[in-house]
Order: structure tokens, then sequence, then C-alpha cells
């Protein structure tokens, strides 16, 4: 099996990649199909995803947990595949037909463009990314995904070239993403054999899949309702703007997204074999690697907010300056959370205080975008957004608190805070002497780095030696 340390390599590439990418291609596509072509996509994007969630019905989570369970038992891990997946073929069917009916009732704006996202449904009943998450075979999924992005980065250049161009572009994402999901099956028949379903298997796992489905509705509101909510209150051309700042935001997520990813599986076999110290070692580690990275992040995308859209994205999106900014505060909240939600809460089976606090992320998120985006616009979401996240963070702590001292940890993290906003003032005023140049954005991000990294490195030489005592690479199975 492969070890945590090259799992974390292969998706801390994917997610590089995944940075690198969108930097690419962002700009090109605000000037080539404007923020409203950016805000129509992400408008009808945000409906498919219901669709998409509903025939996901929580397994990629509560799949990865019972694969990670009975990885050892070849048979077993035969039967349960094959039980899961034929579920999520009978869910997915329905959500199919579902979508199918809502086109043709309520999809007449945006016919065409609803049709061809149907793809996003093709890919999802393909989707098996799970199986090998739970068996921690990453190197398979993440090389077949980067290359997918690859080819699709390319074919974006080649056939998007101008405004009525957006349809191609919405296909091509689409076609990229069936693809990607399709091509992994080739590897599937060298960890299991196929078998019958067991039908009282699919009904036994059915009820437990979809309280993890309640969570993945939850966060889908406060992730994609604030955008359909801005498309209908509002219109598509703040639609753009708030999905290019959420964009560089979530780039930054992606490498808390990896870790969490590889450590769900390891976590939840060491829960199954009672290793409880090491579990808790490394939800420590975890989580002031997480703090730290964060807090750069934060800082770091504050610094640059002034000059980082109408270098990227042109002076068409000058306002997402502003909505950086406050999405950029959200991302220490929901770093935390993922690693509380996929270190601690999922391996030991605590669905319920999950499903809480994403529930009533939901609520809040609902509230204050129904409030704030009339008067707002796209600054309306971003404060949902935020209320959202810091709610969600909290009930998880809360929950988490009486075996992992997370507030300990927040608290001896507080020294890069201090290290991250002077980063931020010195790079922010930098754009403001040096001006709207790329040559000014390639400095800022370079000196913010340094400056960043070098208090950091005296602070953990010196008085913060103890801060970061452990490797979490150096766990290993029986």
């Amino acid at each position: 099996m492969e070890s945590i340390r090259k799992n974390f390599f292969y998706q801390s590439a994917y997610q590089i990649l995944t940075i690198v990418l969108p930097l690419l291609t962002s700009p090109y596509l605000a000037r080539v199909i404007g923020a409203e072509g950016v805000g129509i996509y992400s408008y009808t994007y945000a409906i498919v995803n219901y669709f998409v969630i509903s025939a996901r019905l929580g397994l990629h989570n509560y799949g990865n947990r019972c694969i990670a369970t009975v990885r050892d038992d070849r048979a077993k891990l035969s039967q349960t595949f094959c039980d899961l997946y034929c579920l999520h073929v009978v869910v997915s069917a329905v959500a199919i037909i579902a979508y199918i009916g809502f086109i043709f009732l309520y999809g007449e704006e945006y016919k065409k463009i609803f049709i061809i996202q149907g793809l996003y449904l093709i890919a999802q009943l393909l989707d098996i990314n799970w199986f090998f998450f739970g068996i921690e075979k990453f190197k398979i999924t993440v090389t077949r995904n980067m290359f997918i992005k690859l080819l699709t980065v390319a074919s974006v250049f080649a056939f998007v070239r101008e405004k009525q161009d957006f349809i191609k572009y919405i296909f091509i994402l689409a076609f990229g993403s069936a693809l990607s999901e399709s091509i992994v099956w080739i590897f599937v028949g060298n960890y299991i054999e196929f078998v019958k379903p067991s039908l009282r298997a699919c009904r036994k796992h059915f009820f437990p899949m979809a309280v993890f489905f309640i969570p993945s509705v939850a966060v889908s509101i406060y992730k994609m309702m604030d955008k359909i909510m801005l498309g209908v209150i509002s219109n598509t051309v703040q639609v753009g703007l708030y999905e290019n700042s959420e964009k560089i935001v979530n780039i930054c997520m992606g490498f808390v997204t990896a870790l969490g990813t590889v450590m769900l599986p390891r976590m939840t076999n060491l829960m199954a074999t009672g290793r409880m110290d090491e579990s808790k070692g490394a939800i420590e580690k975890s989580a002031k690697i997480v703090l730290c990275l964060s807090y750069a992040m934060c800082f770091g995308i504050i610094g640059i907010s002034a000059v980082f859209p109408i270098i990227f994205w042109g002076n068409e999106f000058q306002q997402c300056s502003y909505l950086m900014m406050g999405l950029a505060v959200s991302l220490p909240f929901t770093a935390i959370a993922n690693v509380i939600r996929t270190q601690y809460l999922m391996p030991r089976h605590h669905d319920k205080a999950f499903v809480l606090a994403v529930c009533a992320g939901a609520v809040i998120n609902l509230a204050v975008n129904s409030v704030c985006i009339p008067q707002m616009d796209a600054m309306g979401a971003v404060v949902g957004t935020i209320m959202a996240e810091i709610l969600v963070c909290l009930i998880q702590l809360i929950a988490a608190q009486k075996e992992i001292p997370i507030w300990r940890y927040a608290v001896e993290s507080l020294p890069f805070v201090l290290f991250g906003g002077i980063m931020a003032v010195v790079v922010y005023f930098m754009g403001v002497v040096l001006g709207y140049r790329l040559l000014t954005l390639v400095l800022q991000v370079c000196v913010g780095g340094f400056i960043y990294i070098l208090c950091s490195g005296i602070y953990l030489s010196t008085i913060g030696k103890k801060y970061l005592r452990m490797d979490i690479f150096s766990l290993r199975k029986h």
C-alpha cells in the first residue's frame, strides 16, 4: 500500500496543477467571454450541481469510509464495492430522470446549456474515486485527473476564441469531467472481482449514506446557492465577479483539501484497529500545519487583492478586490473545520455533529444572503459565506473539544496571525506605491512569501520549536 507521504505528494501535485491551470485560463476567459459569460456558466452549473449531489447521495465520504474498513479483505472489498455501486446506479438514474424533467419544465432560458451540462450527471454515474481513495491508491486518480485537466485547458485555448464560444467552453468542461471519470474503470478490476450485488446490503447502506447526503446538500447551499441567489436577485455579472473571487480562495484551499482527502481513509483505519493515540497525534500535527498555511493564504490574498483582479481579469473585474478580501477571511475557519471533519468526526462516526454543523451553516447562509444580497449584491454573498464558515467551524470545534484540544492549537498558532498581518500590510502598500502592473504582482508574491517564511522560520527555530514536534507522515499501517 502507498504511504501517506506518497499519497499526499500525489494530491499536492494535483492541487498545484489546479492552482496553475486556473491562473492560466481565468485571465483569458475573463477577456474572451467576460463577466456575463463566466456568470452564466457559474449560475447554470450551480443548479446542475444539486442534481449531481442528489445522484451522489453522500457516497464519496460514506463509500470512502466503508472501503477503508474492509480494504484488507479482497472478498469483502469486492462485495462492498458492488453493493455500493449498485445503489449508486439506482439513485443516479432517479436524479437523471428528475433533471430531464427540470430542463423541460423550468430550464427554457438556458435549455441548450443545461442539456450540455447533463454530462456532469453522466460523469457522476461513472465516478468511483471513493473506491480508490478508500484503498489509498491516489496515484491512479491523480494521474488521470492531471492528464484530463491538461487536455481540457488545451482545448479551451484552442476552441474558445470569442464571446459566443462560451457554449464550447461549457461543453469542454463537462465532457472533460465525463471522460475523466470513465478512464478510471480500466483499473478497478485489478483490486476486486465483480460479484452480484446484495439487495439486502444495498438497503442497509442506503440510510447511512443518506445521512451523508444531508451535509452534502447543506454544504452545497452555502457553496452554490449563493450563486443561484445572486443570479435571481441580482444578475449574472455579479455571479461572474463572485465566481472568479471565490475561485482564487478555493485554489488556496486545495492544499488543505488534499490533506483531508489523504487522511480520511488512514484515520478510519487507525480507528478501526484501535490506534487512538496515533490518531490524536496526527490530528494535532494536521491542525497546526493547516492553521499555519491558512493564515499565510488568507493574508496573502488580502495583500494582493487590489492588484490581482485588474492584472488577471481586467478592469471589468475590479470589484473582485473587495470580494477576495472578504472571502479570504473565511479561509482559516474552513481549513480547521476540514481537519476536524475528515480526521475526527467522520472516522469516529460522529455524523450527527457533522450534519448539525453544516445544516446550521446552510441556514445562516440563506438567511444572511436573503438580507444582504438585495442591498450589497456579490458582497452580500461574501458576508453570508463568512458567517456560514465561522458557524460550521465553531460547532465542529465544540463537538471535538472533549478529546481534541483544538482551542489550544489555535492559541498556539496566533504568532502566525501576526506574521500574516505584517506580510499583508507590506504587500498591500507595495501595490499602492508600484501601481497595477504584472511586475508589481510578481514582486508582491515574492516579498510576501519571503516575509512570512522568514518570520515563521525564526519563530519555529527559537521559541516555537515545539509547535511542529511530530511527523504526520510517519504513521504506518498494520
